[in-house]
């Protein structure tokens, strides 16, 4: 005992001091737009070596003391976004010794939450969902909207990647449970509005004729009678997804 307690007295000044992290949720929130894969931002402003800077990031933030991480999600995204009654799956962990490297994100987020800030580990949220009305409405009133995944320019703190991990994880997730694109898509759609979401997933186009091959072959995306109305072009049909009828097939 007396040799171990002098061998660490000895290697104390070596010893690397423990991290004061702070943990965060940041919510992804992917939609559907028919056209576009979209990100939900939120707006941010501060002032840095007395210029004013205008940027954006994820809606995110620290957690509070008396909160699990799930609860975190739901009130930071409601908060910041407005929005509710939103699915929200853990998908990863981001704790690189890096998210805090840009100074002006820490004194940013120091005066925001009026707390000294080390380090943070973030706890990642996914949503998948259909960009309607209801998710549009009073978005301006919380500093937030609607970015295109390819429009999407350096946001706060590694959030750049965070995005890009969530869409890696949609294209595994889509393998093992396709039901999970139909979220992103209107109750009744077009084979073109589906072709089109498979080729933002996947990041590569797709042949027509085989994509209506592989619909005929899903059991699950039932054709209907009613076509579209008003178009410059050929009325196209509406097909919609059955989940009795997915779930009998998955089994």
């Amino acid at each position: 005992m007396q040799r171990l307690n002098e061998y660490t007295m000895q290697n104390k000044e070596h010893i690397t001091p423990l991290a004061n992290n702070h943990i965060s949720v940041d919510c992804v929130v992917v939609g559907f737009d028919g056209e576009q894969l979209k990100v939900l931002l939120i707006k941010r402003m501060g002032e840095e070596e007395g210029e004013v800077f205008h940027d954006m990031k994820l809606p995110g933030s620290l957690i509070y003391m008396d909160e699990n991480l799930d609860e975190a999600a739901k009130r930071v995204l409601h908060e910041l976004t407005g929005l509710k009654n939103v699915n929200l799956t853990q998908f990863k962990a981001f704790g690189s010794k890096d998210r805090t490297k840009n100074p002006k994100d820490i004194h940013w987020l120091e005066r925001a939450m009026q707390s000294k800030v080390e380090r943070i580990v973030t706890i990642a949220y996914l949503s998948l969902v259909k960009i309607d009305r209801a998710l549009i409405r009073d978005l301006d009133n919380y500093q937030a909207c609607w970015v295109a995944l390819h429009d999407i320019k350096d946001l706060a703190f590694d959030h750049n990647l965070i995005i890009k991990e969530a869409i890696l994880f949609i294209r595994q997730f889509v393998e093992i449970n396709p039901s999970s694109l139909f979220d992103l898509l209107p109750r009744k759609f077009t084979a073109s509005q589906l072709r089109i979401l498979y080729e933002l997933v996947y990041g590569k186009p797709i042949d027509v004729r085989n994509f209506h091959k592989k619909i005929a072959m899903m059991e699950y995306v039932v054709p209907l009678e009613e076509k579209e109305q008003g178009v410059a072009h050929r009325a196209a049909r509406y097909y919609r997804f059955d989940k009795k009828i997915y779930n009998k097939v998955r089994r």
